[in-house]
């Protein structure tokens, strides 16, 4: 039997060039799970025998959870890029092709030593996802879904970000896709407007917070006129009989949209191009909060100080009576003028609150569905433009009982994931194609 390498997904350098050292076999078979592991009849043999068939540098399965089904996903080139991407506990290595990326190897991490092997092997051969469930392991982490997310960002995490971060950038630099920090500057005042900002809050179903949303946008202090602009999908809750309140305020828009398929993204693009649409649109979910009178103040002076085509703003995690909740504060650090555009393929997001010149994101658009719209037009805008950030806390998020990304199931978390990586793939393949043309 085949022997099997156990090792934390988070791991030295030294350690892989260990156990390329010592690999005697065809194949190197590594577990990085908790103890536990239970092989499905077969399961192993399986596993060998798409390897040689497929000629793969890497394959990994499906598995179980103590029993319950725990499908995994296919890997995509922006897969790769992700260092939480979930190929299982069990993943089975051509040894001549690991042994070669070990070779190459350059740096000594202290944690992202097997993130590394990776990038550098998903150069030399495919990673190959088989929809079998061939294993069983213990799930270690059996947090919420809206708990995970913000992993990535939580200050105690650091250190690995920096690490993961080093390697993704040197495996951008290797297939041709890092972006310099040089930026195309927009030309923000070229055309005329009917006012400077317009805050636009796309909402569903939304009856228990649609008022203080729109509340908190109407009360904003600002040097400049602006509009707050609703787009209501097809309420059905008592939410377009809130709104209805807010129709003597000259300054409150309401979109009704038809019965056809909008989603979150859809909503976007009936704001951005109707006809009052401002200078500048500034986001604020239906139902979260700003979190004083000078947001869309900053929002603006902003755009104004560092003339960019997006701003981004940092937002505090709290419980629906705004008490904060861990991990508190975010402000996505890991974003920097120099590589932030390069590590933004990397994180499963930019940050928020978000503001867009009116007059790019009309000719980008937001792709049509309820997630990742936002994610797949910040990483658009930084192929060209500088985004602007903003430390200060600009923004509540509620977490709370409806919101989409509190506690997923397996099969939703898989079908965004999957999205987001496509995201990232077109991305990918966009900026090696930019970097070619753009080379002389």
């Amino acid at each position: 039997m085949m022997k099997m390498i156990r090792i934390p997904s988070r791991c030295s350098t030294e350690a892989i060039r260990k156990i390329a050292e010592d690999a005697n076999d065809d194949y190197t078979l590594i577990y990085t799970g908790p103890a536990g592991l239970k092989w499905v009849h077969l399961g192993l043999e399986r596993m060998l025998q798409i390897a040689e068939e497929t000629r793969a540098a890497m394959v990994y399965s499906d598995r179980f959870f103590e029993g319950t089904p725990a499908p995994v996903i296919d890997c995509q080139s922006g897969g790769v890029l992700r260092d939480d991407f979930d190929y299982g506990g069990l993943q089975l290595y051509r040894t001549e092709l690991l042994r070669k990326a070990v070779a190459d190897m350059d740096c000594d991490y202290a944690y992202a030593g097997l993130y590394d092997l990776r990038l550098r092997l998903s150069r030399l051969g495919a990673f190959i996802h088989i929809p079998e469930f061939l294993y069983y392991e213990v799930e270690e982490d059996k947090r919420d879904s809206g708990e995970k997310l913000f992993d990535y960002v939580d200050p105690r995490n650091r250190a690995v970000q920096l690490e993961m971060e080093q390697a993704c950038t040197a495996h951008l630099k290797a297939v041709g896709a890092y972006l310099e920090p040089k930026f195309a500057e927009p030309a923000l005042w070229e055309e005329d407007f009917p006012v400077e900002a317009t805050v636009v809050i796309p909402c569903k179903n939304r009856v228990r917070t649609i008022a203080d949303a729109v509340e908190s946008a109407l009360s904003q202090k600002t040097d400049f006129p602006y509009n707050v602009m609703v787009v209501d999908d097809n309420s059905t809750d008592g939410t377009r009989e809130v709104l209805e309140r807010y129709r003597t305020n000259p300054a409150f828009l309401l979109i009704e949209q038809d019965k056809t398929w909008h989603a979150i993204g859809g909503n976007w693009n009936a704001a951005i191009h109707h006809p009052q649409c401002g200078r500048f649109a500034l986001q604020l979910d239906s139902d979260d909060l700003y979190s004083g009178p000078d947001t869309v103040q900053k929002f603006i002076d902003c755009f104004r100080q560092e003339r960019c085509a997006m701003v981004v703003g940092s937002y505090r995690i709290t419980d629906f009576q705004l008490n904060e909740l861990p991990p508190g504060v975010i402000d996505h650090r890991e974003w920097t003028e120099g590589n932030g555009r390069n590590n933004a393929l990397r994180v499963n997001g930019l940050g928020a609150p978000r503001g867009f010149w009116t007059p790019l994101l009309r000719r980008i658009n937001f792709p049509v569905v309820k997630y990742g719209e936002d994610y797949a037009v910040a990483l658009r805008i930084s192929r060209e433009y500088r985004i602007g950030r903003i430390w200060d806390v600009l923004y509540n998020c509620r977490r709370w009982d409806d919101n989409s990304d509190a506690a997923l199931d397996i099969e939703k978390v898989n079908t965004n994931n999957t999205y987001k990586d496509r995201i990232r793939s077109w991305e990918l393949a966009a900026r090696i194609r930019f970097n070619a043309e753009n080379q002389h």
